[in-house]
């Protein structure tokens, strides 16, 4: 059951315009910490520390390497749900649940606009996680 996008044209362009900052914002917060990433020697990297190193201090290099590639990986993944968003926006079925085909309801959408799934969906896919 799909039905068409409750948006008017001048909502659509507003969103996709904000989408479109987001999307920059992500992008250039990835690429900064990748250029981190890349800037540091190789044995910071691997973890490898000198022999007189406190354990504290690898720990800590440890921690902050884990929690990069964590925020990361978040930042790939906003990126990805983002760039969905401005798809279907272009395809016509930005604000329609994927799931259900229902229209997602629209606080939701001005909460998160690149949200693919209606709340009742998206309450039903975590409580199956």
């Amino acid at each position: 059951m799909t039905t068409r996008s409750r948006f008017t044209p001048k909502e659509l362009a507003e969103l996709k315009e904000r989408l479109q900052s987001e999307l920059a914002d992500v992008q250039a917060q990835y690429a900064s910490i990748e250029e981190n990433a890349f800037s540091r020697d190789q044995s910071e990297i691997s973890g490898e520390m000198a022999f007189d190193e406190e354990y504290a201090d690898a720990g800590s290099t440890t921690f902050e390497r884990e929690k990069e590639l964590s925020i990361s990986n978040n930042l790939k993944d906003l990126t990805d749900r983002i760039g969905h968003a401005l798809e279907r926006i272009d395809a016509g079925t930005y604000g329609l649940c994927e799931r259900c085909g229902r229209p997602i309801e629209k606080a939701r959408l001005k909460a998160l606009p690149y949200a693919s799934l209606c709340l009742a969906d998206k309450q039903a896919e975590e409580r199956v996680r």
